[in-house]
């Protein structure tokens, strides 16, 4: 393991309890390491932290990734307040029981699945909500690391050191 990796896993480990596969698969490249927990630590600061693991239930749930749906689970349900399945399995399908935090999940899961080319539907639908225009740039940026994220742990197979989660209907409930 390279010597700059060992340090931020370190860090890793402290702050979770056990250092998840997906950063030992980085630390491979320790540029690729810092560029993905410094994103992680500096979105930290945007947004409340229910509304931040709701977008990365949505986001993963929308790309597909076993492993990022897994571990956002386990954060959400540990460390976000999250313990509760129905919330977790409505954070995945976009949804939650707050309209706000809802509309972000919501609309983290568009610019996924539009890459990017939102309508103005979409972005009146989370201006309604009363997300400002500084605060939709921070939804973006969440869903865009969590998309990173994804990215890297799709491409790389990475296999759980965490219990998988069920699969859910992503139809989202009325």
């Amino acid at each position: 393991m390279p010597a700059g990796a060992q340090q931020i896993l370190g860090n890793v480990g402290a702050q979770l309890g056990f250092v998840p596969n997906m950063f030992k698969t980085l630390a491979s490249n320790p540029a690729v390491l810092e560029i993905v927990t410094t994103l992680q630590g500096t979105l930290s600061r945007v947004l409340d932290g229910r509304t931040r693991h709701s977008i990365a239930l949505a986001v993963s749930q929308a790309n597909g990734c076993g492993y990022c749906l897994a571990m956002h689970t386990h954060v959400a349900t540990e460390f976000g307040g999250m313990s509760d399945d129905d919330i977790i399995k409505l954070a995945r399908v976009g949804s939650s029981g707050d309209p706000k935090r809802a509309a972000a999940a919501r609309f983290a899961q568009q610019v996924v699945e539009s890459r990017g080319q939102v309508s103005d539907t979409d972005l009146a639908e989370v201006r309604g909500a009363g997300y400002t225009d500084a605060q939709i740039l921070a939804i973006v940026a969440v869903a865009v690391q969590f998309l990173l994220t994804n990215f890297i742990n799709n491409v790389n197979q990475t296999d759980l050191d965490i219990p998988a989660v069920d699969s859910v209907d992503t139809t989202v409930p009325q």
